[in-house]
């Protein structure tokens, strides 16, 4: 089967879904390791067989004001500082390698910071044997006498297993045998590793009991390394050993001849679209022994270098995978059936994930933390990757999972998309040093047990009859017994029978003869030997119709077989079809409920929704109501204040008209004293020049009188009632109306506005407020605190002198929180000059009568005014 082009990978074949139909979650288990010194502080406490606390440190929680709390976090299964490796092993790895040998795949890794103790969990040391030791001692000790010989099974190089037959296996022995260039495995060691043979005691040595004795096994181990985001196969034999003293520092290799650096592999995707590393060495070894001595081949090439948290610290992933390849045997349990497509072949990949650290507390350099930044680059793809899968089940979205952006991912994603059981070892360091890392750790963790992956389904090799081995074992002891029996001397069944069938012949006849003329004992025996050979015939031919009809009636029974194995065999595809079919519909029922389930989420989701619209909607038309009330309450108000102030504007304008009417009244009775007063003016200097002209005459004319003004009674009056200035009579002396008292007299306070462009007047009337505060410009903090406001005015008199004006108000408080200021009275202060009057009066009269006045010769005056309706409004 060709591969298509480049572009889209291929989907997988539509029954392999079926397998989607029963999930479970990532199993997590969680390990604590001992600390270092019994005076660290510790920051995990283990609360129950599934739960451990975390406590922040004393020093951290003064750092951050008490910020972190203890949080709780479960597990499937957490194992104590004083859980042995055996234990961890019968919970964690042993189901594992039962499904391993009923050709279902595993993945087991472990994870954690530096330090944390997974080399450990995975390796072990001498005396305590860890997960992977374990995984292979009692993988053959369960199939041990069921392995087929070496070279049987053959990968194929594309990630399959072919089976060759017993030549050319034969033939591959020798070649290995012969070639030693080729890497192999030994079949038994010369001197055992102490090291690895303490590893395992044989008290603690386990095994499967359900296994298929109808198979042969055959076991094929790799080792990889995943470094710098580079994979590289630990056990390819290069020019020599490239081991880490080989290398300096930072995982550069020796430039010189001597050595060639090993070359990263890739990653290739095989005709079932699962992941595997091209061109990886696969060993086949026969027992535990061949399998330590490949691991331990591999160990001593792996990276690993000295930090300030580690003094032996992984800087690379490592992989070993342990591939099971198995086969039925033929009919007779004789021989493996040459059949490629009966072949089933299981993976179990024990990982060893290389711990995050950071730089500031490692004080990693150059290669260093080059290694460190490729390390948690990996592990931040790995928790992606986690996310967007859980994500996916839990929001039924389809986002793509980044299993490209690194090679551990990529290698291992057919695990996540339902290839076989996937189970993760948290190793945790209690010292409280770690307690930031030891979080995230957790967090992952926690989000991990929420992605669920695909069962895996139990693959059935044949339809061939079980127990095929074992009645092939007793025919062969059986024959093997007989062969025995027949061979020994004292066979006493075999001489009866012999006598027995001598027996039935006829009997000799006398053979001796007497004479040489004797013709009667010869031709007795003659016909004595043909009587005895017609019944050896008849024998024969009864023999050989019974062998005919036996073998007819075999034919017939095999036939019947036959025929009976093919209505089994179309049952059973019918059967298949029905669960097919019944798979299926589970599949679609299954859809229909989460669809449901979906729907009935929605229908709740858009419920809420509609009763949260529904009370919002309750809750704006009660609030529309209310703007709406509270609306005609406005208008309603709105209309009384438009009425109020249509009859405060009416009362204003009335008002203005008559103090308008007023003012123009006292503007034109001022025009007419300043006229009349020029008249007069005129009629003294029209005298003086007759009185001149007549001078010579010598009699004195006297004077005449002083004319009297025109009388404007309608006039008169309307001043007298307008206007609180009296008007000047010609004759009278001019009389002072009383002033009222000022205002600014009493005990109220005053805010006293001067403007800065004021000018400073030397005059001895001076307007003097007490309790005022004096400002420049007014403010909403001294109208606040104060009753009562003046403004001094200054502006320039018709005679050119400098008038100043008192505008005083009340003070008073707005609705909306401001103050305002309504004008309630004017006083002005002149100032005239006598002498300029004075010298006037001289120069047009001489000496004119000294009771003569006008309102030009008056000293400074004061004089009141009174304004209402007035405001000028302060913004708060």
């Amino acid at each position: 089967m060709q591969r298509p082009g480049k572009g889209k990978t291929p989907r997988r074949p539509g029954p392999r879904k079926a397998s989607n139909v029963e999930k479970d979650p990532v199993g997590v288990y969680c390990r604590i390791r001992p600390l270092g010194a019994e005076d660290e502080e510790c920051c995990v406490e283990m609360i129950s067989s599934s739960t451990i606390q975390l406590h922040p440190p004393d020093g951290l929680k003064a750092n951050r004001n008490g910020e972190y709390k203890e949080t709780q976090y479960s597990f499937k299964k957490v194992f104590g500082i004083n859980t042995s490796q055996i234990e961890l092993f019968e919970d964690v790895a042993k189901p594992l390698v039962e499904d391993l040998i009923h050709s279902k795949n595993g993945l087991l890794f472990t994870y954690g910071v530096t330090g944390s103790g997974k080399t450990f969990t995975m390796t072990g040391s001498p005396g305590e044997g860890g997960l992977l030791p374990r995984c292979l001692d009692m993988l053959f000790n369960s199939i041990g006498p069921l392995q087929a010989k070496r070279f049987v099974f053959k990968p194929d190089d594309k990630n399959g297993m072919e089976i060759q037959n017993q030549v050319d296996a034969l033939l591959e022995r020798q070649k290995r045998d012969s070639q030693q260039s080729v890497p192999k495995t030994p079949s038994s060691r010369q001197k055992a590793d102490p090291e690895i043979a303490d590893m395992i005691s044989s008290e603690e040595a386990c095994k499967s009991e359900n296994v298929d004795e109808d198979c042969c096994y055959s076991i094929f181990v790799s080792y990889i390394e995943v470094y710098n985001n580079y994979i590289y196969d630990l056990l390819e034999d290069a020019p020599f050993d490239p081991i880490r003293p080989k290398w300096l520092g930072g995982g550069t290799p020796v430039r010189n001849n001597e050595f060639i650096p090993p070359q990263s592999k890739i990653l290739r995707e095989d005709q079932n679209h699962n992941m595997y590393v091209a061109g990886c060495t696969e060993v086949e070894v026969k027992s535990t022994e061949d399998a330590f001595e490949v691991f331990w081949k591999g160990q001593k090439k792996r990276r690993i270098a000295n930090t300030q948290l580690n003094r032996e610290s992984s800087r690379s992933h490592s992989v070993f995978m342990v591939k099971l390849a198995q086969a039925p045997l033929d009919a007779d349990g004789d021989h493996i059936l040459q059949d490629k497509s009966q072949v089933n072949v299981s993976q179990l990949c024990l990982v060893d994930l290389a711990g995050s650290e950071r730089t500031s507390r490692t004080r990693a350099e150059g290669s260093r933390l080059r290694e460190a930044g490729n390390i948690n680059q990996s592990l931040m793809t790995l928790r992606t990757c986690m996310e967007v899968l859980r994500e996916n089940q839990m929001c039924g979205t389809n986002k793509m999972v980044p299993y490209r952006d690194s090679k551990v991912t990529h290698l291992f994603k057919n695990y996540f998309d339902g290839e076989g059981k996937v189970r993760m070892i948290v190793c945790v360091n209690p010292k409280a040093d770690d307690y930031d890392e030891t979080m995230l750790v957790m967090r992952f963790a926690e989000m991990t047990q929420e992605v669920e992956i695909a069962r895996p389904v139990d693959r059935p090799i044949c339809g061939l009859a079980a127990g095929r081995r074992h009645r092939n074992q007793a025919f062969r002891d059986e024959l093997s017994r007989r062969l025995e029996e027949r061979g020994s001397p004292n066979n006493a069944d075999d001489a009866g029978l012999m006598s027995q069938l001598i027996e039935s012949l006829p009997a000799l006849p006398p053979c001796e003869l007497a004479d040489p003329s004797d013709d009667q004992t010869l031709p007795r025996l003659i016909e004595v030997l043909e009587r005895r050979h017609r019944i050896r015939q008849m024998m024969t031919e009864q023999f050989d119709k019974t062998a005919t009809t036996l073998k007819s009636m075999i034919q017939q029974f095999d036939s019947q077989l036959n025929a009976k194995e093919n209505f089994l065999h179309d049952q059973r595809s019918k059967l298949s079809e029905k669960d097919k079919v019944i798979i299926n519909q589970r599949a679609e029922l299954e859809r229909l409920e989460k669809k449901s389930k979906t729907l009935e989420y929605k229908v709740d989701i858009l419920q809420k929704t509609t009763d949260m619209y529904e009370q919002d909607k309750r809750s704006l038309q009660q609030e529309l109501e209310t703007r709406e009330q509270r609306l005609h309450r406005e208008l309603s108000e709105r209309k009384r204040m438009e009425q109020r102030m249509q009859g405060v504007m009416t009362d204003t304008k009335h008002k203005w008209e008559k103090e308008c009417e007023r003012r123009v009244n006292a503007k034109q009775m001022e025009m007419q004293n300043k006229l009349w007063v020029k008249d007069e003016k005129l009629k003294q200097l029209k005298a003086i020049v007759t009185e001149s002209g007549s001078g010579g005459v010598g009699f004195p004319v006297e004077r005449q009188e002083k004319p009297e003004r025109p009388s404007r009674e309608r006039d008169h009056n309307m001043a007298q009632k307008r206007s609180a200035s009296p008007s000047p009579l010609p004759t009278a002396t001019p009389v002072r109306p009383t002033h009222r008292r000022s205002h600014s007299a009493g005990g109220e306070k005053w805010v006293d506005h001067k403007p800065a462009s004021n000018l400073d007047l030397d005059t001895v009337m001076q307007p003097i407020i007490p309790n005022a505060i004096k400002v420049s410009a007014p403010n909403e903090k001294a109208l606040s605190k104060c009753q009562k406001y003046v403004l001094r005015h200054q502006e320039l008199a018709s005679d050119g002198e400098i008038e100043t004006k008192l505008i005083k108000g009340n003070v008073f408080k707005t609705r909306g929180g401001g103050q305002a200021v309504q004008f309630t009275d004017i006083e002005t202060l002149k100032q005239e000059c006598p002498t300029a009057s004075s010298r006037k009066r001289r120069s047009g009269s001489g000496e004119g009568p000294a009771h003569i006045d006008d309102i030009e010769n008056r000293a400074p005056v004061t004089s009141t005014s009174s304004i209402h309706g007035y405001q000028k409004r302060r913004k708060p």
